[in-house]
């Protein structure tokens, strides 16, 4: 998300090509020690970078219930995040979170047994939303996204593999605005200066092979867009 200070500490205006792996480093989610995986007890961390920042504990143990029921919905689409916030709330003025067993039983204590038969393991929507929440994913990218979008030069393409619904939506949007007319409705011509800035490489997202699943079960969720920019961005930088 430094993207145009990097370009602008390089001297580089525009650029032909952009392109962005928003997914999380399998090193990273395979160290146990990290806390990302629910299926090792480890101290509550989740910190891409373990020098700086919040940790999923202190997110466990200082946000509102309100707060945590947001984080759970919006970036881990967990059903019962009113429920399971209610709960780590509870529990937390009993002891405070530290490991990540103790969160992974709560899970499995709280949610309805019917949806964990059908739903996969219980903790896995609430240990990506904290994931997210620590690391700022979801907010790094919309700073990213229109200033990538910007500097990528007449000709030039951007493509971007999406790991999460959220993060494609964000891209979604932002290629679809690009590749849209604002001419105002009701013109009977369209406007040079109003005519779409990007064409759209891909239709609708693209999704991996069952080759591709078969050796990278990991890629099972990603999704690529592409676009090509056809014209000048109507606002210049520093518009």
């Amino acid at each position: 998300d430094e993207i145009g200070a990097v370009l602008d500490d390089l001297g580089i205006e525009t650029v032909t090509s952009a392109f962005f792996d928003l997914g999380v480093s399998s090193l990273q989610l395979d160290e146990t020690e990290r806390g990302f995986a629910y299926a090792h007890d480890a101290p509550l961390d989740m910190r891409m970078d373990p020098t700086t920042g919040m940790t999923a504990a202190d997110v466990l143990n200082t946000y509102e219930a309100r707060d945590l029921a947001r984080v759970l919905s919006d970036y881990g689409e967990e059903r019962f995040a009113r429920k399971i916030a209610g709960a780590i709330v509870r529990e937390r003025e009993v002891t405070p979170f530290d490991r990540s067993g103790r969160l992974v039983e709560l899970l499995r204590s709280t949610i309805p047994m019917a949806s964990q038969r059908g739903g996969g393991h219980p903790a896995k929507r609430t240990f990506q939303a904290l994931r997210i929440e620590v690391n700022e994913e979801l907010a790094g990218w919309s700073r990213a996204i229109p200033v990538a979008l910007e500097r990528v030069a007449v000709g030039g393409r951007i493509a971007v593999l999406s790991f999460h619904s959220l993060e494609d939506r964000t891209t979604k949007r932002a290629l679809a605005a690009g590749a849209a007319s604002t001419t105002p409705a009701g013109l009977p011509v369209e406007l040079p200066e109003h005519a779409p800035e990007l064409r759209l490489l891909t239709r609708g997202a693209m999704t991996p092979g069952e080759d591709e699943l078969a050796t990278n079960p990991r890629s099972a969720s990603v999704r690529l867009r592409a676009a090509e920019r056809i014209r000048a961005p109507r606002r210049t930088k520093g518009a």
